[in-house]
């Protein structure tokens, strides 16, 4: 007999078989008969006895003492998620149990606060993509491309989307994800290899082969290599022709000195909101941004929209939640959302810093981000044995490295030794450029520290 325990239920033997027998398995190990016999774990886990809670905090604390993290580590990595300052005042407005606690706000004449909030985010990001709807949050960067992808679909009834070949890996791979079980075909489009823009060429002859199927054109601005696309004009208006959308995946951080995604064209606007006041946490938990620029196509996207009206009587304002015959506690499984957890609590993140940055605040941020970067690679670039930028484009806060006699996971490898994370390699997605790592340089970069980087990756290679 198995000892009961009070906060774990269903651990009694009889409440196990009756269990089993209801779902007609003979054992629990036929509950995981899908996992590869390969992958499973052939002993029992290596879990202690129970200790106190002192002796417990302090084996964690020395566990997690062994993680290399900034700002012990310099951290020049980028690729969707960043390392930024983040004002003191940010976490002590998520602090507020108020807004910590809100699980969701189907509520709404309780839940005022979060909905104005949440409101606020919306009406700041429509301001910085230039778009006429933001919905109050998606899980990350990569589920809003694949919901974007998916919607262009569902608006277009088309089955082909068009991928620039310069959009980051993780954020491919979601895509296909996204894509597959709807039948939509994913088809490349080059990125010229001098200057790491979109090759505009190789666009025109994918709208040409695809035959009036292309529902939209999916790239990043800037893109994975950190080069600005300076050709975004004429690929949305090929696209636009062709009778599809454009979808323009943003670091929201490069909108305070480049032009929006409307500016341009683009019809759908996503991107990463974890420079915008959001810890690197290992990853995660992010936000991710999803605009559209036509009010008609905010019945078809994901998400949840917030509303300002009024009371009753017109007396005062009122926040609500909009178009909510689009999700899925009232459509099901036919619903285009299924955002309904607290991530809204990092959109929240996102308006209070920008709130406290205000316009000329975010515009300075831009600047010494363009800056330290532009003279971090200045600096590589004296370096023998490396070409840095490696594209001739303009870049913003990310450029990539070229290494003429290293391999690039060994580079990366190597700098991670002295203390230094930079460099991610990227050769195994993209053969086609040589042994090349990425760098992301931001305002947390003093000058010592680019000298520290530039010393480091002297030595390696």
């Amino acid at each position: 007999m198995v000892e009961a325990h009070p906060f774990l239920p269903n651990l009694e033997d009889e409440t196990i078989e009756r269990m089993l027998k209801q779902v007609k398995a003979s054992s629990i190990a036929d509950l995981f008969e899908d996992i590869p016999e390969g992958l499973r774990l052939k002993r029992k886990l290596a879990i202690p006895d129970g200790q106190g809670e002192a002796m417990v905090r302090r084996e964690l604390y020395a566990r997690l003492g062994k993680n290399k993290t900034p700002p012990d580590q310099l951290c020049f990595l980028g690729g969707g998620v960043y390392p930024h300052y983040i004002p003191a005042a940010v976490d002590s407005i998520l602090s507020r149990q108020e807004f910590y606690t809100a699980y969701t706000p189907y509520q709404p004449e309780i839940s005022q606060g979060m909905l104005q909030a949440l409101f606020e985010y919306q009406s700041m990001m429509c301001d910085l993509l230039g778009m006429q709807v933001c919905n109050s949050s998606m899980y990350d960067w990569a589920s809003a491309a694949g919901e974007a992808v998916r919607m262009a679909a569902r608006v277009k009834n088309r089955g082909t989307i068009l991928v620039a070949k310069s959009v980051g890996e993780g954020r491919l791979e979601v895509i296909k994800t996204y894509a597959e079980p709807m039948g939509v075909k994913l088809q490349p489009v080059e990125f010229d290899p001098k200057s790491g823009g979109i090759d505009l060429a190789s666009l025109k002859s994918k709208l040409a082969s695809a035959g009036g199927d292309v529902a939209a054109l999916y790239l990043e601005n800037p893109n994975v290599f950190g080069v600005i696309e300076e050709q975004v004009d004429g690929a949305v208006e090929m696209v636009h022709a062709a009778g599809g959308l454009v979808i323009v995946g943003v670091n929201p951080i490069s909108l305070s000195v480049l032009r929006e995604p409307a500016s341009y064209g683009a019809d759908v606007a996503v991107g990463e909101g974890q420079p915008l006041g959001v810890p690197m946490n290992f990853g995660g938990p992010h936000m991710g941004i999803f605009a559209v620029k036509d009010i008609g196509l905010a019945r078809s996207m994901p998400g949840r929209l917030i509303g300002m009206t009024t009371t009753k009587d017109g007396s005062e304002k009122a926040f609500c939640m909009v178009l909510q015959t689009r999700e899925q506690h009232i459509r099901r499984e036919a619903a285009t959302s299924n955002i309904c957890t607290n991530q809204a609590l990092l959109a929240l993140a996102a308006a209070a810093y920008m709130s406290l940055l205000g316009k000329n605040g975010f515009k300075k941020l831009g600047e010494v981000n363009l800056a330290n970067s532009h003279y971090a690679a200045e600096r590589i670039g004296e370096l023998h044995g490396v070409k840095a930028p490696l594209f001739t484009g303009p870049f913003f806060g990310e450029f990539t490295v070229g290494y003429e006699r290293r391999k690039a996971p060994w580079v990366f490898s190597e700098l991670a030794k002295r203390g230094v994370m930079g460099g991610y390699p990227l050769t195994q997605h993209f053969t086609q450029i040589g042994e090349a790592g990425s760098f992301c340089v931001t305002e947390v970069h003093s000058s010592a520290d680019i000298g520290r980087l530039v010393d480091a990756l002297g030595e390696v290679v």
